[in-house]
């Protein structure tokens, strides 16, 4: 996978929570064969298998913190989508925006909304079918408490305009979806976080982050 989040902090907690987020999906040269994604094009969503890479760990423990009860609470790691696993798989509904075939890099796909991190290994690709994978009535547990938070952002438009047009919209909606671990809540913290080859520094009080600088990242 190649994002725009060259390492964890940032990263929205769910696939789809930012639909303007692209990334492109490059496959290792044994599997550049366009005839392995024909048909692919008919679908409007995706399943990703993937690799939480950076988790990778010896043991595991039965009970985790989830982000969203605060970093505070433990419940049943089966019972979360948390990284730390006995095995370290992820899984993310993604929509499908478009394949493209180059020269260099065979069959590229690109896709919209993904919640992984540049270099992040992924297993398997799966069309996502809504006449089964689509559960409108399905409960949502304890995730449901915190269903629509959101942070209102303030960017001044003198640094937005540092951000490339077409990025500014995804980073906004990850800035919204606030991005500093659930334990730390200090007023006073001036979070950095690096997105598409930018630093952005930020500040949040209260239910408001404040974008304080934009910073080309270092190269």
């Amino acid at each position: 996978m190649h994002s725009d989040f060259p390492e964890k902090f940032g990263i929205p907690r769910q696939s789809g929570l930012v639909k303007e987020l692209e990334s492109a999906i490059v496959f290792e040269p044994e599997y550049r064969n366009g005839d392995a994604l024909r048909g692919l094009d008919q679908f409007s969503h995706i399943w990703l298998i993937w690799q939480f890479s950076e988790s990778v760990r010896e043991g595991w423990s039965p009970t985790v913190r989830p982000p969203r009860l605060g970093g505070n609470e433990r419940v049943g790691v089966f019972a979360t989508r948390s990284p730390f696993r006995p095995n370290e798989i992820g899984l993310s509904s993604v929509r499908l925006i478009r394949i493209e075939t180059t020269q260099k890099l065979g069959p590229v796909i690109y896709v919209a909304g993904a919640d992984l991190m540049d270099g992040t290994p992924i297993f398997d690709i799966k069309p996502y079918l809504p006449y089964v994978d689509s559960h409108p009535e399905a409960r949502g547990g304890f995730a449901e408490d915190v269903k629509g938070y959101h942070l209102k952002v303030d960017f001044p438009p003198e640094l937005l305009k540092r951000i490339p047009v077409r990025r500014r919209q995804a980073l906004c909606g990850v800035l919204a979806e606030d991005p500093r671990p659930a334990y730390q809540r200090d007023p006073g913290r001036i979070y950095g976080m690096d997105f598409a080859g930018f630093r952005i520094k930020f500040r949040v009080i209260g239910e408001r982050l404040t974008v304080l600088d934009v910073q080309m990242g270092e190269q």
